[in-house]
């Protein structure tokens, strides 16, 4: 692959996700602040450490339980545990993630637990419509996911973000209590109203870095992907199929179809961005590393029931 191009690619998102992550300690701080002084800045940093004290993996068979997801056993799928095996060796994770199934018409698939312990769950529309040598790039992006600790960057993100949304509810509160004293009671406050614009905007800062933080973290699990693979091509492929299926035929009418939303305001970065970068990774060869013959020996049970969207929204 482009060496000079993977390392500006590697450096660029590490800064970009220490300058996201410190961007969103620095709201949620001054968000504290003025709140209670400087006792409202511990707080936020001790929220910051209760992120990352948590194990991304302490609730991951509840993930899966909500998906009805199960486990893929060897015998079922021996090519496909040859694939995690392999990316598994070659990303230096301690165990190899256990393959789940979950149906769903939707193309996805997503990683849950640790580096000593994780999961990577596939819907039964990835299995079907993706090819070997797709679905090894899908696989090496989650893994990548797994190595990078990512899910614990993400667990520190959104732990920051909750505190952050508290200390502006609590300023909406003491707001709305100081007003019966100002009509009922005759007394005279004086507010400090862009600190208190700053402070009702804060979570709306801190939800912006976080989504950020994601796509920062996609681009680079992309390019982690393709170290592992070889083959940036091949995720590069899978992610132009999982966004023409997830269109339909209405994108070819609508260019703008299932994009209504600014890229600004999404947790992944813009498909066609991310084929460009891995497409630049693109060695002049492709490393045909793995076997991408059909999947032999694949013939995964469904599950009884496809999960279903309920109030909370968890799928079930």
């Amino acid at each position: 692959m482009n060496r000079a191009i993977q390392h500006s690619h590697r450096w660029l998102n590490r800064l970009q996700t220490v300058l996201l992550v410190g961007a969103m300690l620095g709201v949620c701080s001054l968000a504290g602040s003025l709140l209670f002084g400087d006792d409202g800045v511990w707080m936020a940093l001790a929220a910051a450490g209760f992120g990352l004290l948590i194990t991304p993996g302490s609730a991951w068979r509840l993930t899966l339980h909500f998906y009805r997801a199960r486990p893929i056993y060897p015998q079922e799928a021996p090519v496909l545990w040859q694939m995690l095996e392999t990316l598994a060796e070659r990303a230096e994770l301690p165990g190899v993630p256990t393959p789940h199934f979950f149906p769903s018409p939707v193309i996805n698939a997503f990683a849950v637990g640790s580096r000593e312990q994780s999961a990577i769950a596939l819907s039964d529309s990835l299995l079907q419509r993706l090819s070997p040598r797709e679905l090894a790039g899908v696989l090496a992006h989650e893994i990548s996911h797994i190595a990078n600790n990512d899910l614990r960057v993400m667990g520190l993100a959104d732990a920051v973000s909750r505190i952050t949304a508290i200390f502006a509810n609590l300023g909406q509160l003491f707001l709305l209590l100081s007003i019966p004293a100002m009509l009922f009671a005759g007394v005279v406050l004086e507010f400090n109203w862009p600190a208190i614009l700053l402070l009702l905007f804060s979570p709306h800062l801190a939800l912006l870095a976080q989504l950020g933080l994601s796509r920062t973290r996609e681009y680079d699990a992309d390019l982690n992907a393709a170290i592992l693979t070889g083959d940036p091509l091949g995720l590069a492929q899978a992610l132009a199929h999982i966004e023409q299926a997830s269109k339909g035929w209405l994108a070819l009418l609508l260019p703008g179809w299932g994009n209504p939303e600014p890229s600004w305001l999404r947790t992944h970065p813009p498909t066609a961005e991310r084929i460009r970068r891995l497409q630049a990774l693109a060695p002049a060869a492709p490393s045909h590393w793995l076997n991408y013959a059909p999947l032999l020996g694949y013939s995964v049970t469904p599950v009884p029931r496809a999960p279903r969207w309920r109030i909370g929204g968890l799928w079930r």
